[in-house]
């Protein structure tokens, strides 16, 4: 259902109030901010459309409304004026703490800086690794378990213990290590994996397989290097009332964190989006805590997308501030990396 142009103005009158102190607000309240010449009956009138259509609710304790996470999703997709930051003084104050030259340290820190900024929680999804080897080598280690040692180009040795279902000897663990090392040293196993599909029909049907579970093994191997994901300010997010009176949400929350997967699976549909996104909780399964926001933005390494940042917060934060925040702080770390 359309909303016309007063029953707009009403509901972002009434977020952007709700926004600022939490408190649910009234007819009489919204008749003086709004700006619009109508009585407070209409006012009311509007409302209670409003609370039909699902945009408010009214809590038990008031006569006024506040948004529900519909409400805050037309707001911030069609009512949004987004605030222009100070971006010359953001920048400066931020790129000092981006010029480093660890790509590891630029991540964390840029953890930090969407906390400090926001005041809320700041996660950065790491860049993924692109999982080059040097080398690989097959050792026997009795019947059906094998060894797969991934050497790195930086030198740093993997060790993956695979089960397979043919007893390989030796001499074809060594025909196997020589067939990569010499076909496929120096690509990612990503690489090799889309080439192996089309080249092992050469090969006997045995070592196809085996070279299969070492591809997948070696995958596994590299992606668990170094930690993932890098979350900054979560205390942050304890003395935010709307959480933190809910002791069911901040558990929730907090389980969020720990468990870290469902923020993971988050940040990775976001990295396929261009620009800033906006998770409302209660919208989705993603989004475990009802009164939580994520604000998220891809970030890039020489035009290419590596990962994703955002803050977490309540829904009700200053989305207008947020969004720029996290704006500025993807376009700095892709500056930063990609200069590094």
């Amino acid at each position: 259902m359309q909303l016309d142009n007063r029953a707009q103005t009403i509901l972002k009158a009434l977020i952007e109030r709700y926004i600022a102190d939490g408190q649910p607000v009234g007819s009489r309240a919204l008749s003086k901010i709004s700006g619009l010449d109508i009585s407070p009956a209409t006012i009311r009138n509007i409302m209670a459309d409003l609370e039909e259509m699902g945009f408010v609710a009214s809590p038990h304790t008031s006569a006024g409304r506040v948004p529900t996470p519909k409400g805050y999703r037309v707001f911030v997709d069609t009512l949004l004026t987004v605030q222009s930051l100070d971006e010359v003084a953001l920048e400066s104050r931020m790129q000092a703490q981006l010029q480093i030259n660890s790509p590891k340290k630029m991540v964390a820190n840029a953890a930090q800086i969407l906390s400090s900024l926001s005041q809320f929680a700041g996660v950065v999804l790491a860049p993924r690794h692109e999982s080059v080897f040097q080398q690989v080598d097959f050792l026997r280690l009795s019947e059906k378990r094998i060894l797969l040692v991934i050497v790195a180009p930086n030198g740093d040795v993997q060790n993956r213990l695979l089960l397979t279902d043919v007893d390989y000897t030796p001499a074809q663990l060594t025909q196997a290590t020589n067939y990569i090392n010499q076909n496929y040293g120096g690509q990612s196993f990503e690489e090799v994996r889309v080439r192996l599909k089309n080249e092992l029909v050469r090969l006997r049907d045995d070592m196809t397989r085996l070279m299969q579970a070492a591809v997948e093994a070696g995958s596994a191997a590299m992606a668990d290097e170094g930690d993932d994901m890098v979350i900054s300010g979560e205390r942050n997010l304890l003395s935010v009332s709307d959480l933190s009176s809910n002791m069911a949400s901040l558990r929730k929350l907090f389980e969020l964190f720990e468990q870290k997967t469902g923020l993971m699976q988050l940040l990775d549909i976001s990295s396929k989006a261009t620009g800033v996104q906006i998770f409302i909780g209660g919208e989705s399964q993603l989004v475990p805590v009802d009164d939580m926001s994520i604000v998220t933005a891809p970030y890039e390494v020489n035009g290419k997308v590596v990962g994703t940042l955002g803050v977490i917060g309540p829904t009700r934060m200053a989305y207008e501030r947020v969004i720029p925040i996290v704006d500025i702080t993807a376009k700095l770390l892709s500056n930063a990396l990609s200069h590094h």
